[in-house]
């Protein structure tokens, strides 16, 4: 009985392998996922343009949103994903955390369609925007990440940062910096979402007068300590330019038990998630079948290597012609 030839015994364990692949069970593992809340600042600072992508300009909001998507796609199968959007005094809850992997589109899509035109108010209390959002997560037993370039506007009073009156620590997550550090103008919209030019000075308050008077006020231009204790001077300064205000985000940060990290790409990002969230055991399923179909394969290449090699060995050699002088 003749022996069978190597190529024929090559296709038929590469066939052998491609049948075993499709019959390869899926067995039951355990994986670490996490369950996060990301809430994402869309008040009017997040559209100056300070981030670059593809050698082009865009938005804090842009990029954050870039980032969150890519983030998305890089967690692991089992971990869940909610979000969020603050604006004004508080954060508003769009929906709970969903699956990363088999709602990945719908999921995708929401954080795509994030607009700063979501905003129903000027306004951006980033230190109750974060109180608030810390009391969507606890109830949702999730972790936080809180997008946002740190811009209090109308500024902070003297009295500076109001209490947390929450349990420090008792939601993990993460305050994530958006924008860059020099001070740049933040654009401006007419009613229709057009773009019309730039905030300047007059257009926004430069220091909050509520409450008590800084310290040294009574030093002022027309200081009364009735009629006018901040001075009679209108208020002058920056705050029509923007930076992220990452000393205030770290004092946040600080006073609720959260980690701080400036915006970088998602690799980044999910490094410091796993820095400061809490990682979570959830079932798992691992797929065997990409082993014995990559079997198949370099079978398949072997096969159809042994054939080239076999041609070129049966090609007659060539005639070395010699000239006689």
């Amino acid at each position: 009985m003749a022996r069978p030839r190597p190529r024929t015994l090559l296709l038929a364990a590469a066939l052998a392998a491609a049948l075993a692949a499709t019959l390869a069970p899926r067995l039951s593992t355990r994986t670490t996922a996490f369950r996060l809340l990301a809430v994402v600042d869309v008040t009017l600072s997040m559209n100056v343009r300070d981030h670059t992508r593809d050698g082009r300009p865009v938005s804090r909001l842009e990029e954050a949103k870039t980032t969150l998507r890519a983030l998305a796609a890089r967690l692991p199968c089992g971990s869940e994903l909610g979000l969020a959007i603050f604006t004004e005094r508080r954060s508003f809850l769009l929906f709970e955390p969903m699956e990363v992997c088999a709602d990945f589109a719908p999921l995708d899509g929401a954080i795509g369609n994030l607009d700063w035109r979501m905003a129903w108010e000027g306004d951006s209390y980033i230190a109750s925007g974060l109180y608030s959002a810390i009391a969507l997560a606890r109830p949702l037993s999730a972790d936080l990440l809180f997008f946002t370039d740190g811009q209090e506007a109308p500024p902070l009073p003297a009295s500076g940062i109001p209490p947390f009156e929450g349990e420090a620590g008792a939601v993990r997550g993460l305050i994530v910096g958006v924008g860059g550090p020099t001070p740049v103008p933040i654009p401006k919209f007419d009613r229709d979402g057009r773009e019309i030019g730039f905030y300047g000075m007059d257009d926004v308050p430069q220091e909050n007068r509520h409450g008590l008077p800084p310290t040294g006020s009574e030093e002022r231009e027309g200081f009364h300590p009735r009629n006018a204790p901040w001075g009679a001077d209108v208020a002058t300064g920056a705050e029509h330019l923007s930076a992220v205000r990452t000393s205030h985000l770290e004092a946040l940060a600080e006073k609720t038990g959260l980690a701080y990290a400036p915006l970088a790409d998602a690799p980044a990002l999910a490094d410091a998630i796993a820095a400061s969230a809490r990682p979570r055991a959830v079932p798992g399923i691992w797929d065997s079948a990409p082993l014995p179909a990559a079997l198949a394969l370099a079978l398949l290449i072997a096969f159809f290597a042994a054939g080239v090699w076999r041609a070129r060995r049966s090609l007659p050699h060539p005639i070395t012609r010699i000239r006689v002088s």
